[in-house]
Parts: structure tokens; sequence; C-alpha cells
């Protein structure tokens, strides 16, 4: 199941520099991941300094 990001997100961009295949991005104001191209790894979660990535 994909990761998703909560309202929690601060957007320093953290997770989206980590993320492997490249699924985050930037959109409105706060990162979002591509839940079609997330392999859920969980190597953005554990970059999130907020806790804001949770398995969705």
């Amino acid at each position: 199941m994909a990761y998703k990001i909560t309202d929690q997100c601060v957007n320093c961009g953290s997770c989206e520099g980590e993320c492997p295949v490249g699924a985050i991005a930037e959109a409105n104001g706060a990162r979002a991941i591509d839940a079609g191209k997330c392999i859920s790894c969980g190597t953005c979660a554990g970059t999130c300094p907020t806790g804001a990535i949770v398995e969705g």
C-alpha cells in the first residue's frame, strides 16, 4: 500500500530527495506522493521530521 502525506507536512522537502522512484512532488504548498509511482519502501517516512508520512 502506498504511503501518503498528512496535513502535518511543513513542506520542508526532506522526503522528496530521498524517494528512490521520484514519487514525491510539491503540490498546493505541501508535498504529495503519487500512489501510482510509490513502491511502499518507507524511506520517506523515515526521513520526515514531523512524522507526516504514513502508510495509506
